[in-house]
């Protein structure tokens, strides 16, 4: 499914379900705080999908197996010269980082018996793990924008409610004689419950931004790594076969 079309469709249940809740569901003194808790409610159920879907995507992004075991299995392989057991192991492995090391794998194999230099060889395999790379970061990068997108809005949605219920109640103490009792406490609960609500969504987007971002700066450190380490490895590996033979 399009990033898109799964944006929308997110959305509009999102608004469906939160006017449900707001209609039928919320109790009175929520209620109070007046249409914008809907959105705030939108902003709320967008940020738990984007959460749910990073841990889901970041999980998937692993692998099967533990990486360090993905990575000794790979090197012990390498080592060893054996390009094709290494391609079909990470076959097995799936998941960001098996998908670039296969790339570099499947490009090092079609030239190996080339006649390019040993530098040529390191700078074409190089080329191809950092072509498949571009492909998977955004990938782990995906929703991220959405989630500090959405930390900014509920803050703002937020500051909007606080205003408007601070003109009711400003209004309700402007009439003559005695202040309209019920309209200034209407307009203080939905000064305080818009703010309420959006400083939570605002505080939970940006935790979970702020972990997912910590979690794809260190996945695309592994990346490298990863990278470095097969390099040497098919170096070691080729040099050991020459000699053997």
């Amino acid at each position: 499914m399009k990033q898109g079309l799964f944006t929308v469709i997110v959305l509009v249940v999102a608004f469906a379900i939160s006017y449900v809740i707001y209609r039928f569901m919320l109790p009175e003194y929520i209620r109070l705080g007046g249409p914008l808790v809907v959105g705030l409610m939108v902003l709320s159920i967008l940020a738990l999908t984007f959460i749910v879907e990073r841990i889901f995507t970041l999980r998937k992004a692993r692998g099967r197996a533990p990486m360090p075991m993905f990575t000794k299995q790979l090197q012990r392989h390498l080592l060893k010269n054996e390009i094709d057991q290494a391609i079909q192991l990470c076959h097995s492995q799936r998941g960001s980082l098996a998908n670039v090391v296969r790339a570099g794998l499947e490009r090092y194999g079609q030239i190996m018996n080339t006649n390019m230099t040993k530098d040529e060889k390191v700078a074409e395999t190089r080329r191809a793990i950092e072509e498949a790379n571009m492909l998977e970061v955004p990938l782990l990068e995906r929703n991220l924008v959405a989630l500090s997108t959405i930390a900014s809005i509920s803050t703002m949605v937020g500051l909007l409610g606080t205003v408007i219920g601070m003109i009711r109640s400003f209004r309700a103490m402007a009439h003559a004689g005695a202040p309209d009792a019920i309209q200034l406490a209407i307009g203080i609960s939905e000064a305080l419950i818009n703010t309420a609500g959006g400083l939570f969504v605002a505080i939970t987007a940006i935790v979970a931004y702020n972990i997912f971002t910590t979690k794809v700066d260190n996945f695309n450190y592994m990346l490298d790594e990863a990278a470095y380490e097969m390099l040497q490895s098919l170096h070691l590996g080729e040099e050991r076969g020459k000699a053997k033979s």
